[in-house]
């Protein structure tokens, strides 16, 4: 079923999934506090006011650190940031920051596409000095390093024109206070040579030359489906036989059709490449990538793609002019490799009614994945529409085993028309995810989809007719077959609009919670007693957490409610970004043996490590233990997961007693559920004693 369902999304996103085995983190070993990244930099001065910073950081193997320009959308990873103190005083920053090579998969956590930097991390930004007394540039650095379990990062960096170093200093205050005219004697890591502040890049370019070969083979292997599905559509299909025929004849013999052939075939490849390299060309590499998350990129490209979709159910044809082909003919017609290339040229305008919206999805696709997906985009497409031709020149006689050609293409291009629609409204979904707007949310994105597959369902078995389908009375196996895989899908989409997953498809609609009924319709949360909601019986200052569990995320409320109700406390550090800590939640916590321990015998109270929100002034204070500077809520908590338990690793779990004493030892990551709740039982019974 799943393989048919595929079909479906011929032209749509596979990404893989970020699929690296990485070590889990409990027991003892999750009370190291880790360092997984390490930080280098240079300064390149290219004239008398302007300068060329950046830094590189090293990262340990199968560890990712996740690009300024992944998705924030509440929950979720945090993007890479690196801010510039004093910019617009004493210099100006001249373009954006510029970024290394990343990488895009698609997290069926998070349900959207995570860009990050594995093995190494390339940050640069131009500046432009406007004060000539400055010899300091001073910078934060925030980033997160993960390895399914996630570090939050925090680096201060020093950019020192006068001695041509880079400095990462570890206290805030010597940061703060660090003049070029000062020698500070705190403990600083001065990056790259001794004697000239150079890094050496050569493990920089042989990273950049790596790609997310798992990523392009995807893009390949989708781009080559479509290729053959342009093959069947009424513009290209009818080519095959006709220039075939066009080079056995004209050939003076079998080997001399054969190679122009195959000639004919590599050309087409180099058309549709040049137009991919064109693509990269144009915007960059690094452009595509950063764009894939813009507003306006997504909803220029829905725009797009609901053009196509019309042009293919026939409202309209795209073509190219005229005169294109007309002067692309009459240079056919001069023979040799260069009357051959221009054959290629000729049937690739010619067929561009068919081919185009189909090109101009896979350009789509490939551009939001960034680097040269545009390119092998279209190597795998034109290697799809090149490879008949070819063959069938090689081997005529399988020319009378094609089918002839009928309505049947026509049926395919309107397939085509009503999978790039419904395709279309992910763009339109990715701009309102952005924008947070909940114009376009789950029950109105499934309910755009039932409508477009179960039209076309309707389509697939006669009872809908288009401008230039013909008046046939009956349809075909096939043609039915196809029908009734759509309708079955069209069906399994409707639980979703209440509140059904929809594994087949995740990533498509929006999350969950991006819904008007996030926990079905006709249902809310549920109360800590177990009933509906009608009123609130929680305790003051807690929430429902996973599973509805009463959870505080203050740790001194929290503590004051266990000695009120005499529980003891599980203390939950963990983070928004923490894909195991969901894991945790979803599969430890979620089982009945378990989740009635979570619910009746203790109190549980989550602190958030990665909570971005700003403490108040009078709280924000410099941390003792680290030297770094608590300015968030996720600071001060994970300031207190190091300062009192020497970790910094979550999802970590501590259970102790009303004087906040530790009632066994604390574990991280148990995906066991027998082990976690033996854990749970020891602490418990501890607590009990």
């Amino acid at each position: 079923m799943k393989k048919l369902l595929c079909l479906i999304f011929l032209i749509g996103i596979l990404s893989p999934s970020f699929a690296q085995e990485s070590p889990s983190f409990g027991g003892e070993n999750s009370a190291d506090i880790k360092n997984p990244l390490v930080w280098e930099g240079k300064i390149k001065k290219t004239n008398d006011t302007d300068y060329e910073l950046s830094i590189t950081g090293f990262i340990d193997k199968d560890w990712h650190v996740y690009s300024q320009h992944t998705p924030s959308e509440g929950i979720g990873p945090i993007p890479l940031e690196l801010n510039f103190l004093n910019a617009e005083t004493d210099f100006t920053l001249e373009g954006p920051l510029e970024e290394s090579e990343t990488h895009r998969t698609y997290s069926d956590v998070w349900e959207f596409d995570e860009i990050y930097f594995t093995d190494i991390v390339v940050l640069t930004q131009k500046i432009k000095i406007t004060n000539p007394e400055v010899q300091v540039i001073k910078a934060e650095l925030f980033y997160q390093v993960c390895i399914e379990v996630c570090l939050n990062e925090e680096r201060y960096v020093v950019f020192d024109l006068a001695e041509n170093k880079v400095k990462f200093i570890d206290s805030y205050d010597d940061f703060e206070s660090y003049s070029a005219k000062e020698k500070s004697k705190t403990d600083v890591n001065e990056a790259g040579k001794e004697d000239s502040g150079v890094t050496d890049n050569s493990a920089v370019d042989k990273s950049e030359k790596k790609s997310n070969t798992k990523g392009l083979w995807a893009i390949f292997f989708i781009a080559f489906l479509s290729g053959f599905a342009a093959l069947l559509t009424p513009c290209v299909f009818p080519m095959i036989p006709l220039t075939v025929s066009f080079f056995t004849k004209q050939s003076k013999n079998r080997a001399a059709g054969i190679k122009n052939a195959i000639l004919y075939g590599i050309f087409i490849i180099v058309i549709y490449v040049l137009l991919g390299s064109v693509i990269v060309g144009a915007f960059g590499a690094d452009a595509l990538n950063a764009l894939s998350t813009n507003v306006w990129f997504n909803v220029i490209f829905f725009l797009l793609l609901v053009v196509f979709a019309v042009s293919f159910l026939g409202a309209f044809e795209i073509t190219l002019p005229q005169s294109w082909s007309n002067k692309v003919d009459s240079q056919a017609n001069r023979g040799g490799i260069v009357g051959i290339f221009f054959m290629a040229l000729a049937l690739a305008i010619v067929s561009f009614s068919c081919t185009g919206p189909i090109v101009g999805t896979l350009l789509v696709e490939s551009a939001s994945k960034g680097g040269i997906a545009p390119i092998v985009g279209m190597l795998g497409f034109s290697f799809a529409i090149a490879l008949p031709f070819a063959l069938f020149a090689m081997f005529p006689g399988w020319m009378n085993s094609l089918p002839k050609s009928g309505g049947w293409l026509n049926t395919v291009k309107v397939f085509l028309g009503f999978l790039e629609l419904a395709l279309a409204f992910k763009f339109l979904s990715n701009a309102d995810l952005v924008l947070q707007l909940h114009w376009l949310e789950r029950e109105i994105f499934l309910a755009i989809w039932i409508a477009v597959f179960g039209t076309l369902a309707l389509y697939l078995f006669g009872k809908i007719k288009l401008p230039h389908d013909g008046m046939d009375n009956h349809i075909s196996v096939g043609r039915l077959s196809l029908g009734l895989v759509v309708l079955s899908f069209t069906v399994y989409l409707i639980p979703g609009l209440w509140g059904a997953p929809l594994k087949l498809i995740s990533g498509f609609p929006p999350p969950l919670n991006y819904s008007e009924a996030p926990y079905g319709v006709g249902f809310t949360k549920l109360s800590s007693s177990g009933g509906t909601t009608g009123e609130s019986t929680l305790p003051d200052g807690a929430e429902l957490g996973p599973h509805d569990i009463i959870s505080f995320n203050d740790y001194e409320i929290g503590i004051a409610y266990a000695k009120k109700v005499n529980k003891p406390v599980l203390l939950d550090f963990t983070g928004y970004a923490c894909v195991n800590c969901r894991k945790m939640e979803e599969r430890v916590w979620a089982s009945p043996h378990i989740l009635g321990i979570l619910k009746k015998d203790i109190v549980l109270i989550s602190l958030y490590v990665d909570d971005k929100r700003s403490l108040p002034k009078e709280e924000q204070y410099t941390s003792k233990t680290t030297g770094k500077r608590i300015k968030s809520i996720g600071n001060k908590w994970s300031d207190f997961q190091i300062k009192k338990y020497k970790a910094n690793a979550q999802p970590y779990y501590v259970l102790m007693d009303l004087n906040e004493n530790n009632l066994n030892n604390p574990i991280g990551y148990t995906p066991d559920v027998d082990e976690y709740k033996e854990w749970l039982q020891t602490g418990i019974g501890a607590f009990k004693k």
